[in-house]
């Protein structure tokens, strides 16, 4: 069953005869999606034709939001994507895994589990000859040795201009603080020589996470609260806003050790409730699942997704854990929003037609 409500504020993607047919991997649960379908320009805009993840529930998300036919979802490993048999697309979308890119994890880089996931993106490339792609990953990236410019090396040998920007998603209007490597490139044979990165629209004036998380209807869906045990609760008593676990003048039998001797920002951090929040991640457990500046509990589900810019009409799919994890790896929709109608301009511009 599909989501009635979004569904109807993205229907004019499947109506509009202008629109430019977008494959995506890695696609989770449709942040980076849902940012393309409400990007529009004089009567054009996105459609997604196929879309691929390797996660049963974010699929799901994925479906019940979005206007795509159930058969157009592959819910598998990317490595086994027959990507000859993929039907024909204007552009190509993948924010591959971050995990080895990021400052919280191991760091491996290309040569770890996922960071060499890059290269099905490069496939999808040279296979389909996308007019334009966008990838998007972590911020680490650009300090994860030499990766960087040999995913971009392998980008332009495909055939491709690139243009690579760190985003700094609370200018373009997400409460939150978040900042993604964002890489649009445009095929060379187009002539595109430059995109320029669209213009902030709250870098003077970013929305907080009180304004975030106002308002909140009591029947919202993936609201429930997380049982907070009564050690977390006396802990968050004595952590002021803006603090953590290991900045706060906690009471000895409240405090926490980590093994390495080191601390960690997150670990029950409150929120400041006038600025916006600090990055809002898939990991879980031991106090990472963001906290409220003022009630003593982690914030639900739902004020996660507001701080990720969703609106309340999309619904997560799966359990609690699953739901947070979805919210957690996506990319911001508002903010993606922003970069694909910049995108749009381009292709209307220049007067590429679609492929399709």
């Amino acid at each position: 069953m599909k989501n009635s409500h979004a569904l109807a504020d993205s229907l004019f993607t499947s109506l509009d005869p202008q629109a430019y047919l977008i494959g995506e991997l890695f696609a989770g649960a449709g942040g980076l999606a849902l940012g393309a379908h409400e990007a529009n320009l004089k009567g054009s805009s996105f459609k997604h034709r196929w879309v691929n993840d390797s996660d049963a529930d974010a699929c799901k998300t994925f479906k019940f939001n979005l206007p795509i036919k159930d058969e157009a979802v592959f819910c598998c490993d990317v490595r086994k994507l027959d990507f000859e048999e993929l039907e024909p697309i204007d552009g190509l979308v993948f924010g591959f895994p971050c995990n080895d890119f990021s400052m919280v994890g191991n760091r491996k880089g290309i040569n770890g589990q996922f960071g060499g996931l890059y290269r099905w993106g490069i496939k999808g490339l040279k296979t389909k000859k996308p007019l334009f792609f966008v990838a998007e990953n972590v911020n680490g990236l650009a300090q994860s040795g030499g990766d960087l410019n040999i995913i971009k090396q392998a980008m332009e040998a495909a055939g491709y201009n690139i243009f690579p920007h760190t985003y700094r998603f609370e200018e373009y209007g997400v409460p939150q603080a978040r900042h993604r490597i964002i890489i649009v490139g445009f095929r060379n044979d187009l002539g595109i020589t430059n995109f320029e990165a669209p213009e902030p629209t709250t870098k003077d004036k970013p929305l907080t996470s009180r304004e975030a998380l106002h308002g909140i209807p009591s029947d919202a869906s993936n609201n429930e609260l997380t049982n907070q045990s009564k050690t977390v609760i006396e802990r968050l008593k004595h952590i002021k806003p803006g603090e953590n676990a290991f900045t706060a003048n906690i009471p000895p039998h409240l405090q926490l050790s980590l093994k390495s001797g080191a601390t960690i920002s997150q670990i029950y951090k409150r929120l400041k409730p006038n600025q916006p929040a600090y990055t809002v991640t898939g990991s879980g457990g031991g106090g990472t699942h963001i906290y409220h500046w003022e009630e003593n509990r982690a914030l639900t589900n739902r004020e996660r997704a507001r701080l990720q810019s969703f609106p309340d009409s999309f619904i997560f799919q799966g359990g609690k854990e699953s739901v947070r994890k979805q919210i957690g790896m996506a990319v911001p929709p508002e903010g993606a929003k922003h970069i694909f109608a910049a995108i749009l301009k381009v292709l209307k511009t220049k007067n590429i037609k679609s492929q399709c």
